[in-house]
């Protein structure tokens, strides 16, 4: 009975303190990438209080073994980009109609008080977007460039 209320337990605090991180596999001459980046940078850090993003870019020699293991997790075939990883959920590639979808994976796990928080925050960035990121600049700190990490 102990250890099936630990693992009880555990499960709940696993579940509630992961929140659906961001990491995305890029190339710098992507434009498809860059539309991602932009979208994670312009929006979703913002609606999203706690999420986290890592950006790795994939055409450097040092990232490609970590590539090449994301897309055999994630079940693609191809090596092209952007790969998102979010949570447990994968995407390569990338347009406007992904970001729903990319914000469904990030609230997967998300408590009501959460989901609640990122449509105020959505509707604060409808009303006024550059207010709205300027009293929450501290956010862009969300994301961490790998390569930029390497050259500190």
């Amino acid at each position: 009975m102990k250890l099936y209320r630990f693992a009880v337990l555990e499960l709940f605090f696993i579940s509630s303190v992961n929140a659906a991180d961001i990491t995305i596999f890029y190339s710098p001459s992507c434009p498809h990438c860059h539309h991602a980046r932009d979208f994670i940078r312009t929006e979703l850090i913002y609606e999203y209080d706690d999420l986290k993003v890592t950006e790795i870019n994939a055409t450097l020699s040092e990232h490609r073994q970590q590539f090449i293991d994301t897309l055999k997790k994630c079940e693609f075939t191809s090596g092209g980009v952007p790969v998102l990883v979010v949570g447990e959920k994968c995407f390569q590639g990338y347009g406007k109609s992904s970001n729903d979808s990319l914000r469904a994976a990030v609230e997967f796990d998300y408590t009501d008080a959460q989901k609640k928080s990122a449509d105020a925050n959505r509707a604060a960035m409808k009303k006024n977007h550059d207010e709205f990121v300027a009293s929450h600049a501290s956010r862009t700190d969300a994301i961490v460039d790998m390569d930029a990490l390497k050259k500190k």
